[in-house]
């Protein structure tokens, strides 16, 4: 006979092969050489829903090539001269060719998605290999001579561009900084204190944008463009600072080289221009000082929009909680064993987790006696809030005074950020101990605890403000004094040009550190910012090294000599604070929002610090703390750190817009010095470098008449999106419900159909064999006379036994066979027909 055909090159055979064979009542007929087999004419077309043996046709071509594949080299007789590979390629009909596509396609989805069946490993791993090796030798073949090379090499180019976004996914969730550190902690403590590690990320990113506009823009600038140091009395140390300029005590205190540099606003100077490039100093200041509470409210609404969406979109709704946890947590690629065992820790939290939120939602309190409890809470929290705004403003009011006084010591130097300090360090576990009175779920005390820590420190902040305020306006009584004495200075130096012998000359230039300066209230102003970010770090560094490290040595050493157990009583191990970190780097990021107009080395501190805390807070939790008593879980977003963090910025632009639109800048220092008011800048630029039509557009844009229709537009559109949003969300929740009851439905229905069937079963057995064999017979008569459709439905509903056939209800209620009646008999003049009754039973009288 001929040589072998191998499979690869005789799809062409098989699909006349499959053609062949697709009829029911007849044997498949077997290829001679020299002839070619006929379809019988009562077959079905090969592409309608025709069967071969029961199997589909897309399954029967699959069976047929691996069959094929089986039999290659067992002397399958194929005949040698046939048509050549590529007119075997040739004869594949479209449908064919839609047949095969289809079951590549379907090989591909199931390559996909084995990850998500419910299969063992050992059976997923086959059927993955079975999957991919069927695309590979079938993909190929789905061309025509030139389109199959770029068929080809088509799915070549795919299956490299999806390994590169593979590929590049990873990469990207490798770039992503302290990853592994956050996923430790949260291994160990639980999603609530991974998700303060998280914000503290977040809020890196975006001061580290904030770093990069202001030193691009405004410092960079200046260094290499601008004046010199000593060139302006601006830049320069007055005569009577320079012998202590230098000392550590100084510099510490933000005095001296330090006050006169370009940490501080009062360092810039007021050309309109500066450099080669005619770079306008001025009016990038301005416009980088809006420009960072612009990118931070566009960041953090941002940011709360995304969360949102993460948040609606979740399909969790609860159900079978702990089922979930307890069969689909484990990663099965994990193959590191500390990684297991961080994993077997998250695994144990986040089932403490749901054993919380369980407990507490089922848990009976005393209504009224939590109520007085919560009332007597907040009036506590409430003196306590008071008495801290009363206490800064009189120390500040004290610093003011201390201020005018000579060889004043450290203490009173520095007295305000001391009681600043001490206040956010004492205040949060004073509220946290009041709190326990409440008796919360731990997630909604601690939403408490935010907001009494975040009414705190505001209190203290707008304090601070009030009474700095009170300084500035000091500041600017003495301006005016100051300035005509230095005018009045310069022009005596320079008119008195007569010497001693009568002969007139030239004074040489008056020496920057020998001119009087007025006092320059925004960097005093930034002054005060930097001190008080400076003291804050090191009073939260202090307080982990001594509250937390030391304590934890303290607990461990000396545990084996104390008279009690030390780590189950007291002192015991600290948890970590939760409410008191997140609420001081909101505050600490308030205060940067504010003073980086004042001082723009605001921000590189601010970036040191969040840099240097991400370690050392990380260190500090995993050696020195231990997860709380009360483990629960996180919310699934972060929008209530977003909402504090948006209402502290919010608060932050109040008084720097206050006092960009109302005071006078300083006449000897700034950007902005010998202006009436700082954005005097904008008016400047747009009369200078615009044309007139500009200035015409821009200006009736600012009319007031203008404005206010459009803030009340922007109102009520807000006030139709909320209302909008909120009918979305109900439609959800309606949604999600009737869902729920239509699969209780069917739950129920399924089931009611599986105890019937039971019944029914158990009540055929008792019937007699010749009932028994009619009722067999009429199930199958009834099945015969369903269409395709209603039998595919009935077989894939699920409430039908095994053998997909239907059990129907007994007609013949019958409890010993009938018998022939005598002729002419009569019962009741009632007559016996034969046979089953029309209305499924025989007349008994």
């Amino acid at each position: 006979m001929g040589s072998e055909t191998p499979v690869d090159q005789s799809l062409g055979w098989m699909a006349s092969r499959a053609k062949d064979t697709l009829c029911l009542s007849h044997p498949v007929p077997r290829r001679v050489q020299g002839t070619t087999p006929t379809r019988p004419h009562n077959c079905r077309d090969w592409s309608g829903t025709s069967t071969v043996g029961g199997m589909a046709l897309k399954d029967y071509v699959t069976h047929v090539s691996h069959a094929a594949t089986a039999e290659g080299g067992q002397g399958g007789e194929v005949d040698s001269q046939s048509s050549p590979s590529s007119s075997d390629e040739e004869s594949m009909t479209e449908e064919e060719m839609v047949v095969l596509l289809e079951k590549v396609e379907e090989k591909k989805k199931l390559i996909a998605t084995i990850r998500n069946k419910p299969w063992r490993m050992k059976k997923k791993l086959s059927v993955l290999r079975e999957a991919q090796k069927f695309v590979e030798k079938f993909e190929g073949a789905l061309g025509k001579g030139k389109g199959k090379k770029f068929y080809a090499y088509k799915v070549m180019m795919l299956k490299k561009w999806i390994k590169f976004k593979r590929d590049f996914e990873n990469f990207k969730t490798a770039c992503i900084p302290w990853e592994m550190k956050i996923k430790e902690v949260e291994s160990h403590f639980g999603s609530s204190v991974a998700s303060y590690f998280i914000f503290l990320r977040w809020m890196y990113g975006v001061n580290l944008v904030l770093f990069g506009l202001i030193f691009g823009l405004v410092v960079i600038p200046e260094i290499l463009m601008g004046l010199p140091y000593g060139s302006l009395p601006r830049k320069t140390v007055p005569r009577s600072e320079e012998k202590t300029a230098m000392d550590f005590s100084v510099l510490w205190d933000f005095e001296g080289y330090a006050k006169y540099s370009v940490l501080f606003y009062g360092f810039y100077n007021n050309q309109r221009t500066i450099g080669w490039l005619k770079f306008r100093l001025p009016l990038s200041y301005f416009m980088v000082g809006v420009g960072v509470f612009g990118y931070s409210l566009m960041v953090v609404i941002r940011t709360m929009a995304s969360n949102a969406n993460e948040n609606t979109s979740d399909g969790d709704d609860g159900n079978f909680n702990f089922s979930f946890k307890m069969f689909t947590s484990w990663d099965y690629l994990i193959g590191n064993p500390e990684t297991a065992d961080n994993k077997f820790a998250s695994i144990t939290t986040s089932f403490k987790e749901s054993i919380v939120d369980e407990e507490e939602s089922h848990k009976d309190e005393n209504i009224h006696l939590t109520r007085f409890l919560r009332v007597l809470a907040n009036v506590m929290i409430i003196c306590c809030l008071c008495g801290s705004g009363y206490l800064i403003y009189f120390v500040v009011k004290r610093s003011q005074t201390f201020s005018k006084m000579q060889n004043v010591g450290w203490y009173e130097r520095n007295e305000v950020e001391i009681v600043m300090s001490l206040l956010g360090m004492f205040c949060p576990p004073l509220f946290e101990t009041i709190a326990n009175l409440e008796e919360y779920h731990p997630r909604v005390a601690l939403k408490w605890q935010l907001g009494r820590i975040f009414a705190l420190f505001l209190g203290n902040l707008y304090t601070f403000l009030l009474a700095l305020m009170d300084d500035v306006n000091e500041k600017l009584a003495q301006e005016d004094v100051i300035r005509n004495i230095t005018y009045w200075t310069l022009y005596n130096y320079y008119n008195s040009s007569t010497l001693p012998n009568g002969t007139e000359t030239t004074p040489p230039p008056l020496h920057p550190a020998d001119v009087p300066r007025g006092p320059c209230w925004e960097t005093n102003v930034g002054v005060e910012f930097v001190r008080l970010t400076v003291s804050d770090i090191l009073v939260t560094y202090v307080t982990i090294l001594v509250g937390d490290f030391l304590r934890a040595c303290f607990v461990r050493f000396m545990n084996y000599c104390w008279c009690w157990d030390l780590e189950a009583g007291f002192p015991s191990y600290a948890e970590f604070d939760i409410s008191g970190n997140v609420l001081g780097l909101v505050f600490n990021q308030g205060m940067i929002w504010m003073g980086s107009f004042y001082a723009p080395g605001l921000i590189g501190i601010n970036v040191l610090r969040l840099l240097t805390s991400m370690y050392f807070q990380c260190w500090a939790v995993m050696s020195s703390n231990v997860p709380h008593e009360r483990v629960f879980k996180a919310s699934k977003s972060n929008n209530f750190y977003m909402g504090l963090l948006l209402l502290i910025l919010f608060l932050s632009l109040l008084p720097v817009a206050y006092t960009i639109m109302s005071l006078p800048p300083s006449f000897d220092c700034g950007p902005f010095s010998g202006k009436k008011r700082m954005f005097d800048v904008i008016q400047e630029t747009m009369q200078n470098d615009f044309p007139p039509f500009v200035a015409k557009i821009l200006s009736s844009i600012a009319n007031p008449g203008l404005i206010i229709p459009a803030i009340l537009l922007m109102v009520l559109a807000i006030y139709y999106l909320n209302a909008v949003s909120k009918a979305y969300q109900q439609a959800n929740l309606d949604l999600k419900k009737k869902m729920q009851m239509q699969r209780e439905e069917e739950k129920n229905k399924r089931n009611n159909n599986t105890q019937t069937n039971s019944v029914m079963r158990d009540l055929e057995e008792l019937l007699p064999p010749s009932a028994r064999n009619a009722l067999r017979l009429q199930a199958i008569g009834e099945e015969s006379h369903l269409n395709p459709a209603q039998r595919n439905t009935q077989s894939g509903s699920g409430a039908t036994p095994t053998n997909n056939k239907s059990m129907p209800t007994p007609r013949l209620a019958v409890t010993s066979p009938p018998v022939p009646r005598q002729a002419g008999s009569h019962m009741g003049g009632s007559s016996y027909h034969p046979g089953p009754n029309p209305q499924g039973t025989h007349s008994r009288h």
